[in-house]
Formats: C-alpha cells, sequence, structure tokens
C-alpha cells in the first residue's frame, strides 16, 4: 500500500511542473507577442508578466512542500 502514496506523489509533483511549465510558457509568448505589436508598453508589459511568473511558481513550491509533507505522512 506504501508504494501507491509514493506514485501519487509523483504524480502531483510532475503534474505542477508540467503544469507551471506550460502556463509559463504560454504566458512569455503572449508577453513577446504584446511587446512586438506595442514596443512603448513593454515596461507594463514586462512587469506584469513577472508578477503572473511569480503567482505561478508560487503554486508549483506550495504544491512542492505539500507532496513533501504527503511523502512524510507515508514514510
Amino acid at each position: 500500500m506504501q508504494y501507491i502514496g509514493l506514485i501519487a506523489v509523483g504524480i502531483a509533483m510532475g503534474l505542477a511542473a508540467l503544469g507551471s511549465a506550460l502556463g509559463q510558457g504560454r504566458a512569455a509568448e503572449g508577453a513577446a507577442a504584446a511587446i512586438s505589436r506595442q514596443p512603448e508598453v513593454s515596461g507594463d508589459i514586462r512587469t506584469t508578466l513577472i508578477i503572473a511568473l511569480a503567482f505561478m511558481e508560487a503554486l508549483t513550491l506550495f504544491t512542492f512542500v505539500l507532496a513533501i509533507l504527503m511523502l512524510g505522512k507515508i514514510s
């Protein structure tokens, strides 16, 4: 039964990393397209992008912490 918990932790960490990577890629793609259309507002777009990336990364780190806590309960 312990192996099922380990698999669940691995899946949770993998999905968090995958979702974050895809979201950050899409956000960077949108920001690059917006900057290429309107270079005069690149500072505002860059600031918004960095804040959005920080929130995405924070959610990923929270998931990793929860996965590690789950791993501690399983072992």
